[in-house]
Parts: C-alpha cells; structure tokens; sequence
C-alpha cells in the first residue's frame, strides 16, 4: 500500500478512490465498523490505495473523532507511510475533530489541507472557498439541512472547530512554483498545525502536488489525489477485473436520497425524458401498522418494472415544502432532523436490498452519502475496488466479496444533469 485514506462517507471515499485511479493507482475501498474485527481485511486484497470510509459526516464529534482516530492507526498497523483526510469538498462535517483524530493517532502536529477541486466547481482563492463561481456563504451549501455553510473563509472555518493553529498559503506563492511553495510550507510548518493552501486551477494542483509529495498527513477534497501519483512518479503492478454482474434483459435501479439541487435536477431530467420514477412518501413511514405494508407495496412496483426492463429512479420527497412537512411530522413523533434523515435513508436502503434481492439484478446506482452508505450496509457490502470514471469524481466500483455486485455511489452534489443516464450507459457497457 502507497497511502492510507480516511474518509467521513462512501460517495467521498469512492471519489478519492477514483482519483488516485486516474493517477494511475489501484484503489480498494472499505466501510469499517468501530471497535469491531468484523469487516474486511483490507490487508487480504492487494491495492496501491486503501480508502476507509468512517461514515461520520453526520455523528457527533465524539464520536467522528473516536472513528478517525481508530481508522488511522489500523491504516498505521498495516503498514501504510502516508496518510490522507479526505472531507467534503465544502467542509460539511466534523472537519476539525477528524483533522485532529488523524494527527492524535499519529503523533505528528502538521497537515496540509487542500480543498480546492477545479473539475467540480470549488475554487479557493485567499483562504476564501467558492462553489461554481459562487461565495461558498452564498451557494447551495448555505442551507444544508444538517451542516448549513455560512461561511465562506475556510480558515476561519477550520479554526472555529480545532484548538491547533490554521494558517494559509495564498494563490500568489502556488503560482511562483514547486520551489517557492515548499519553501513557504516549510517557513510555515513551526508557526501553525494546519496549513490551507489555495487552489484557483488543476495547474496549481500539480504544483501542490509536487510540493507535498512527501508530507505525512495530507487533508481535505480528493481533487489533490488524482496528481499525487504523478508526482511521486508511480505506476502500478496492479490490474483492474471487469466486472460480469448485470442482467441485460432487466433494468437498473437508481436509488436517490439526496437533497441537493443537483440530485433533483437529475431526477427531474430523468423524468421528463420519459423514464419511470416513484417516490417514498414520508408519512407512511412513521406508523408501524402503515409502513410495513407500504414498503411491500413500493418493493413490488420497482421489481415488477425492472423485471419488464425499465430503468426506475426511486427517490426520497426533495421538493423544500415537502422536507419541511416531513420534518414537522417528525417533530410529532419526538424524531430530530436528524433522526428523519436517517429513517428515510434506512428505509429508501431496505427497500432497495429487497428489490435487488426479488430482481437479481446486482448492478445498482445511489444517489446521496448517508443514503449510499444505508444500501452498502443493506446488502451486506463493505468492500469495493473502484472501476472507472463516469464523470469528475463519480466512478464505479465492483465488491470485493461474491456475488460481485457492481455500484454507483453519487455524491449528491456532484453530476451533471444527465448523469443517471451517462451511468446507465456506462453499467451496461462494462
């Protein structure tokens, strides 16, 4: 193994997955269990790139913590030299605890962090993130239902959540070259714990690349993964499986839980292209007499279509006045916001495994993080090799275990508008 990855949910460890696949890296990503010796071995299958995805976007800081720090030292056990954070490319989560956890567990007291991820719209410029051209405050983040961003200066996001030193280097030193940038990393390294540095452009991330090759801990997007390899003059012994796991005769499921205006468009697109869609109604959810037979009834529809051989997006209600009743209506039952989203992941997810269980069709695309990782732990899949790019970011990837089954898992914030087709297309041609 080249490096070790942490990442705090599945669509993010299968994006760094990706990039470092692009650089030529094969990559193997697990979903682990704290405290437990139950999952995978990630030491029993061969890769350049272990990623291990922690799922702790949405936990406490305690607990997100407690998670880092154990994924990190088992990636120290195992023998890895280099170590990766990867977060959301927006800073949604508990980004100072994680960032602390890795460091606690290595005793080390230095990270670079790097955020910026040109191919998918994030630019930072002065210690200032923007999303697609956008103040990072004024973008879609700004009202996330769980980490809403209100703040667009990443070192002033950064320092609100961790009691080490955050400092930053600016565009105008990247742009002078590898030299000048190290020479800067290494003014800064005695004055601060953690060192952001701006990103306006992929050429920059060569730069930084070249720069940080040899940095121990390394944080933030996986945009910085896909120039590592080049920089470290790396090429792989390993070799890639094609995958044999679709029926063509039936069609594919598309499970979305995300709300995200990129996910609704996608849906939304998908529908008035005349594809089949359905929707879960919240409200059945709550009354176990009711919901039972509802799903029963949801699991019968999507099988019956995809035994016909359509293709059906399933998805969760995204329109803001229907989150907002399911919310209310999670309120009269002592259900958080939180506690919600997960009763809706978890159930967009069972429905799922019993389809894919009544179809036998095991290729699959997730849309959404918390979401994506509910149907991995469904059906029983802790372990993925990543397989091939669709778009920046969005790979597939192929289980490690029999029977293979061969995922999409989508950042809900990623893709363009006709990404579930682009992923259709790409299941059927492997």
């Amino acid at each position: 193994m080249r490096i070790g990855v942490v990442a705090d949910d599945v669509t993010g460890a299968n994006d760094i997955g990706i990039m470092f696949m692009n650089g030529g890296c094969v990559s193997n990503v697990y979903s682990i269990i704290p405290g437990s010796e139950t999952f995978m071995d990630f030491t029993h299958y061969p890769a350049d790139v272990v990623v291990l995805d922690t799922n702790s976007r949405l936990d406490s800081t305690e607990m997100a913590y407690h998670k880092v720090f154990e994924a990190t030292q088992r990636l120290k056990q195992a023998g890895c030299k280099q170590f990766y954070n990867k977060t959301c490319s927006v800073f949604r989560g508990n980004i100072g605890a994680e960032f602390d956890a890795m460091l606690d567990a290595l005793e080390k007291n230095f990270a670079i962090v790097v955020l910026g991820f040109p191919k998918n719209g994030r630019v930072t410029r002065d210690g200032i993130h923007y999303v697609h051209s956008k103040l990072l405050a004024e973008s879609e983040f700004r009202n996330d239902p769980i980490h809403p961003m209100r703040e667009s200066n990443l070192v002033k996001i950064l320092q609100s959540q961790t009691k080490r030193k955050v400092e930053l280097v600016s565009h105008e030193i990247i742009s002078q070259g590898v030299d000048i940038l190290k020479e800067e990393i290494q003014k800064k390294r005695s004055a601060c714990n953690y060192l952001i540095l701006d990103v306006l452009d992929q050429e920059a991330l060569g730069v930084i690349a070249a720069a940080v090759k040899d940095e121990l801990v390394l944080c933030g997007s996986s945009a910085l993964g896909e120039e590592l390899p080049m920089a470290w003059g790396f090429q792989s012994t390993l070799f890639q499986v094609q995958p044999d796991c679709i029926d063509p005769n039936k069609g594919i499921l598309i499970t979305a839980g995300s709300l995200t205006p990129q996910t609704a468009a996608q849906i939304e697109y998908f529908n008035k292209n005349g594809k089949a869609t359905s929707i879960l109604l919240a409200q059945h959810l709550f009354e176990g007499a009711e919901r039972e037979p509802y799903l029963l009834k949801k699991v019968n529809e999507l099988s019956d279509l995809i035994n016909l051989g359509e293709d059906v997006v399933f998805h969760s209600e995204y329109q803001n006045n229907q989150v907002e009743l399911t919310r209310q209506l999670g309120q009269v039952y002592g259900l958080s916001v939180l506690q919600v989203s997960r009763l809706i992941s978890d159930t967009l997810a069972e429905i799922t495994q019993r389809v894919v269980k009544k179809t036998g069709q095991r290729g699959l695309i997730v849309a959404g993080g918390e979401t994506s990782a509910s149907v991995c732990k469904k059906l029983g899949l802790f372990g993925f090799r990543v397989g091939i790019e669709i778009e920046p970011g969005l790979p597939s990837c192929v289980s490690l275990i029999e029977p293979q089954h061969v995922l999409v898992l989508k950042s809900g914030s990623f893709g363009k508008t006709n990404f579930f087709q682009n992923a259709l297309n790409h299941l059927r041609d492997l």
